[in-house]
């Protein structure tokens, strides 16, 4: 039991690092929310805007890490 929340743990804070560093220095490499087939749409002082694209890359990196933890 110890052993395995200790794997977790590593894990978790590998992971917590990983996102840390991409919230840092992502914006310069890969410009989530700035994607091309992002929905934005500005009407006089209404604007609505959703991310369509980068739901879809956030959605396949996190298929793949959980998958990886999994086994």
């Amino acid at each position: 039991m110890p052993q395995s929340l200790g794997k977790l743990l590593l894990a978790a804070g590998a992971v917590l690092v990983l996102l840390g560093l991409l919230f840092t220095f992502g914006h310069k490499f890969l410009p989530l929310g700035k994607l091309p087939g992002d929905i934005m749409i500005r009407r006089g002082n209404f604007s609505f805007y959703f991310p369509v694209v980068t739901c879809i890359i956030i959605s396949i990196i996190l298929t793949l890490a959980f998958s990886l933890f999994r086994k």
